[in-house]
Formats: structure tokens, C-alpha cells, sequence
């Protein structure tokens, strides 16, 4: 099948859109195109950082505008789907989703329903934010996440690391002790609820360290790859 205009670039099906920040970002997080095995195309929305849109949850709708933009962009250049850098940004899923002609997931949030079916609905999904405190119930009603969903949410506001890196956007963060943050608060929300059968990252910044919890807590966890990894599959090679 052949593509219905004409593009300068080709192969770039996913686009994200990214927060602005300038911190390393390892493979395995969404904002290193090496985690991916197929290319992918960024629009960074400047001056929308972490503290800004996590800290205040009407910021996102302030910035809206930028993201549709951003968004619109992306499609205009080729990109079959979006996806966003940042979870807090469900609040906007709507406005956002109706203003372009493709599949938008702009929060790994979109998953947790759907996991709460594949678990059963006397099991709990996890969810790991990057503030807890911070996830409103906008935030989770936006994309589905509802009194029928058996959630429980916990953030990463004690790790120090964690929050230099994303809020205080330093440059060379110690990955080793975020990872290890990781795992503690995973672990203690497996032992303090037995019953958790999976665990979503709200963060995006929390995919590099997943599988050391998949393998040592034995617990399947989901995030915002496995949605472009779905939305790269749903779009298939058709513009080949």
C-alpha cells in the first residue's frame, strides 16, 4: 500500500512528544531512541519541564495548545502515532486525541484498565508514579481508571535521586541508586499487598529499571514502551 501525499522523511511512525529537559536519559527510557527497534521522531515542547506540568495538575491544559501543535506537526510529517514523555499528561487525553487523525496514547495510565482485566478484578494493579501525592483523580478518570478498577498508587517522592533528576533536571543523575529505589518501593508494595499482580509505571523515567523487578519480584509491569511497541504493531509497515 502506498501512503496517500508525500513526505521529505519516511520510516518514523511513532512520534513523542517530550517534556523539556536536558538530563541523561539511558536506553530503556522513552526519551533514548535506542531503546526502540525502529526509528521514531521527537518534538520536544519547550519550557513544559517536570515541575510544571507533575507539580501543578491544571499546567497541562495551560500547555495544551503547544502539545496539539507539537502533535499536529508530527502527523503533517509522516507519524502514524503519538505518544507523550510523561504520564500527568492524561489529563489532556481528550482534547488532545481530537485534535489529530492518528492513535495518541499520551499516558501509560490508558493501560491500567485493561491490565485490571488481564489480572481479574479481585487482584490489584500497581501503579508507580513519579509523584503519588500529585495524581489526581482527574488524572485517573481521564483514561478510565475508575471505582471498578482495583488500584493502588504509590510515588517516588522519598528518593532523593529520583527528584534531582526529573524535578531538579541534574545532568548526571545516579542511575544505580534510582534503580535501586525502584525496586525497594515495588518490593514493599508486593509485600504489603500480596495480591498485586501487576505493576503499570506511570513515569516513563521508570522503564530502564523494570525488568529487574519482572525478574527478582516476579511481577509482569507494564509502561509507556509496551504502548508505542503496541502502537508501532497496530500500524504495521504500510508506508513501505
Amino acid at each position: 500500500m502506498h501512503p496517500n501525499k508525500d513526505f521529505t522523511v519516511y520510516g518514523e511512525d511513532i512520534g513523542i512528544l517530550m517534556l523539556d529537559t536536558d538530563f541523561h536519559r539511558p536506553v530503556g527510557d522513552v526519551g533514548n531512541a535506542q531503546t526502540f527497534d525502529f526509528p521514531v521522531k521527537y518534538k520536544v515542547i519547550k519550557s513544559a519541564t517536570p515541575d510544571k506540568i507533575v507539580a501543578r495538575g491544571d499546567m497541562a491544559r495551560t500547555f495544551l495548545p503547544l502539545f496539539i501543535s507539537a502533535a499536529q506537526e508530527l502527523e503533517k510529517e509522516g507519524a502514524r502515532a503519538i505518544v507523550t514523555s510523561c504520564g500527568f499528561l492524561s489529563v489532556v487525553q481528550d482534547e488532545l486525541a481530537s485534535r489529530i487523525n492518528i492513535p495518541l496514547i499520551t499516558s501509560s495510565l490508558l493501560l491500567v484498565p485493561m491490565v485490571q482485566r488481564m489480572i481479574g478484578p479481585s487482584r490489584k494493579v500497581g501503579v508507580l508514579s513519579a509523584n503519588a501525592e500529585q495524581l489526581s483523580n482527574d488524572h485517573l478518570r481521564s483514561v478510565g481508571i475508575d471505582e471498578h478498577v482495583n488500584v493502588i498508587m504509590k510515588g517516588m517522592e522519598k528518593s532523593e535521586a529520583f527528584n534531582q533528576m526529573v524535578f531538579q533536571n541534574k545532568h548526571d543523575p545516579d542511575f544505580n541508586q534510582i534503580g535501586q529505589d525502584v525496586f525497594e518501593t515495588c518490593k514493599k508494595m508486593k509485600n504489603d499487598h500480596p495480591d498485586m499482580a501487576a505493576i503499570v509505571f506511570e513515569c516513563t523515567n521508570l522503564q530502564p529499571y523494570a525488568k529487574r523487578i519482572q525478574s527478582e519480584l516476579r511481577i509482569p509491569v507494564f509502561g509507556i514502551i509496551q504502548a508505542v511497541n503496541m502502537l508501532k504493531t497496530a500500524c504495521g509497515d504500510h508506508w513501505k
